[in-house]
C-alpha cells in the first residue's frame, strides 16, 4: 500500500511539473513551442509544485512586449551616455549585485515619459505614491543579482521593471522553503511586476548567464538594463 500511495505521489507531482509551465511568446524569444495558457498573453511562469504555482500566480505578472523596438531604443538612448561614464562594479554594499553600474533618474524625454506613464498606470494601485527618482541598474553580461529580499524601509507594495538589451531568469524561493522555486522568463522589452508578499516572504535574483534555463531550455543572457518603479511604504 505504501509503494503504491508513494508511485502515485511521484506521478502527480511529475503531471503538475509538466503542467505548471505557462509559455506566452514573442517572436524574437528562444523559447516558442509548448502549450499556451488562457491567462494573459504576456506571461511566462514556471513553479516547482502546485502550491507555490498556485500562491506566487496573483503575487507577479510580466507582460511581454511592453514596450516596442522604438521605445527600447529611445531609452537606451536617454540612459547610455551617462552609463557610459561609470565602471561596472563587481561588489555591492549589501553583496547583492555583481558586475552592475546604475543611477537614478528624474527627467526624460517626451517618449520615454510616456512609456513610464504606462508602467506606472498597470502597476500601481490607483493614487499610490511613487518613489520619486526611476532606479536603472545596468548588468554587465557576466554581471548577476543574488537572491535577496526588498527592505521594507524603502519601498512599498510594489516593484515594476522594464528588461532593456535582454532576455533574462528571475527565480523566487520562499525564505521558509528552499527546496521551492518560481521562474519568471523576463523577455527583451517586458515588464515584470512584484507584489505584496512576493517582494518580502521571496528572495529574488537574476540568475548569471550559466545558469540561464527556463523549462529546461537555455535563455541567453547578455548586456541587461532595467529601468525599475517602486512606489513608497505606506
Amino acid at each position: 500500500m505504501k509503494l503504491l500511495a508513494k508511485a502515485a505521489k511521484q506521478a502527480q507531482r511529475a503531471y503538475f511539473q509538466r503542467i505548471l509551465v505557462y509559455r506566452f511568446t514573442s517572436d524574437s524569444s528562444p523559447l516558442r513551442k509548448g502549450p499556451r495558457s488562457t491567462g494573459l498573453e504576456c506571461q511566462w511562469f514556471c513553479a516547482s509544485s502546485q502550491e507555490i504555482f498556485s500562491t506566487v500566480r496573483r503575487l507577479v505578472e510580466v507582460r511581454q512586449n511592453f514596450i516596442n523596438e522604438e521605445e527600447e531604443n529611445a531609452l537606451f538612448k536617454e540612459l547610455e551616455p551617462g552609463l557610459r561614464k561609470k565602471r561596472y562594479e563587481f561588489d555591492h554594499w549589501d553583496d547583492a549585485i555583481h558586475g552592475f553600474r546604475e543611477t537614478e533618474r528624474l527627467q526624460w524625454g517626451d517618449v520615454c515619459e510616456g512609456v513610464l506613464r504606462r508602467v506606472r498606470e498597470v502597476a500601481f494601485p490607483k493614487g499610490s505614491s511613487l518613489l520619486g527618482p526611476v532606479h536603472v541598474l545596468d548588468l554587465d553580461k557576466a554581471g548577476y543579482i543574488k537572491p535577496h529580499v526588498d527592505s521594507v524601509k524603502f519601498c512599498g507594495s510594489t516593484i515594476a521593471g522594464l528588461s532593456l538589451l535582454s532576455d533574462s531568469i528571475m527565480r523566487l524561493v520562499p525564505e521558509n522553503n528552499s527546496a521551492e522555486w518560481v521562474k519568471l522568463l523576463l523577455s527583451r522589452r517586458s515588464l515584470y511586476i512584484l507584489r505584496d508578499d512576493a517582494r518580502f516572504k521571496y528572495t529574488h535574483e537574476i540568475l548569471k548567464d550559466e545558469e540561464s534555463f527556463f523549462s529546461g531550455q537555455k535563455v541567453p543572457r547578455h548586456r541587461r538594463i532595467s529601468v525599475i518603479c517602486r512606489n513608497l511604504p505606506d
